[in-house]
């Protein structure tokens, strides 16, 4: 038992050595590493308070991540420049707004081309060269100061959605108003569908009959407008939704005029190979019988004038 205790009490002894010493090696280099602080910037210290080798934890407070978005002031943006940024930021937000509100069904053309307007003077007065108050422009510091060019890449976007949905075809120059042509098809549709709400209660035959003719004149004003170039993805949705409800929803058809042309060319080009054989089958009758009859008559003629020199 004695010797028992006795290893017991010099291995005790041995852990609280190793502990003491241990702790003093980390506060000797707690004060090392205190003093190598002293002498970093305030950017180095933040850098080696979040180092995960160097534990500094009684670093001063006073370096915290916060001092590193002060810049010198020639670097900053002028207030008008900041001013422009703030104005786009509004109003690219209200455009975005815009565009998730139209989406379904789509009428981003009809409902956000005044949003669109403006975010594009906005645009250009970022991107003049033209100088602002105090003789700044605007367009190096907040286009081209960083590889990203943010601004440029977000009005960029934009600007694709709008060219991919054609709305230029809808909208008069400097986003006005909507092209005539648009009020006039947007009044044809609206028509088409207040004769589907007014029959589509009853049986669908009466809603067939009553609005084959409205639907009809629709789809020819479709066809023009697509000939014309001068429809948006405002037009092509309302169209493919108005077709939807026809057939879809409503079961309802209607002979198209231009088949009938088509069936005839079809027609002529089936019986073409029977009337060309035919053709020539009497052609070749009637070649056979010309070269027949003069042979029989020379011979005959001949073998009377045989018969009279004998004779």
């Amino acid at each position: 038992m004695s010797l028992y205790r006795n290893w017991s009490f010099l291995l005790l002894l041995v852990l609280n050595i190793y502990a003491v010493g241990g702790v003093n090696l980390t506060a000797s280099d707690s004060a090392d590493t205190r003093k190598q602080s002293s002498f970093l910037s305030p950017a180095a210290a933040v850098v080696l308070v979040n180092s995960p080798v160097f534990k500094t934890p009684d670093v001063d407070s006073l370096f915290s991540l916060n001092l590193l978005s002060s810049f010198p002031e020639d670097l900053e943006i002028s207030n008008y420049c900041s001013e422009l940024l703030h104005i786009f930021g509004q109003r690219y937000v209200s455009y975005v707004n815009c565009l998730v509100t139209a989406s379904r069904p789509v009428k981003v053309c009809q409902k956000c081309f005044a949003n669109y307007g403006s975010l594009i003077e906005i645009y250009k007065n970022i991107s003049s060269d033209q100088m602002g108050p105090g003789n700044t422009s605007c367009r190096d510091s907040l286009l081209r100061s960083d590889r990203l060019m943010l601004i440029y890449l977000l009005y960029s976007n934009l600007e694709g959605i709008w060219g991919k949905s054609s709305c230029a075809n809808c909208i008069t120059k400097e986003f006005k108003s909507l092209t005539n042509d648009t009020v006039y098809y947007m009044n044809a549709v609206n028509q088409t569908l207040t004769c589907f709400e007014k029959y589509q209660q009853g049986n669908h035959t009466e809603l067939c009959k009553s609005c084959k003719s409205t639907y009809k004149d629709l789809n020819e004003l479709y066809s023009r407008m697509e000939t014309n170039h001068t429809m948006c993805i405002d037009i092509e949705d309302a169209m493919n939704v108005t077709r939807r409800l026809w057939s879809k929803n409503f079961n309802c058809s209607f002979p198209r005029e231009e088949t009938v042309p088509v069936i005839a060319v079809s027609s002529f080009m089936l019986f073409l190979p029977i009337i060309f054989y035919l053709s020539s089958f009497l052609h070749s009758e009637q070649k056979k019988r010309k070269l027949i009859h003069p042979k029989r008559a020379k011979s005959y003629n001949t073998l009377m004038n045989i018969q009279d020199k004998l004779s």
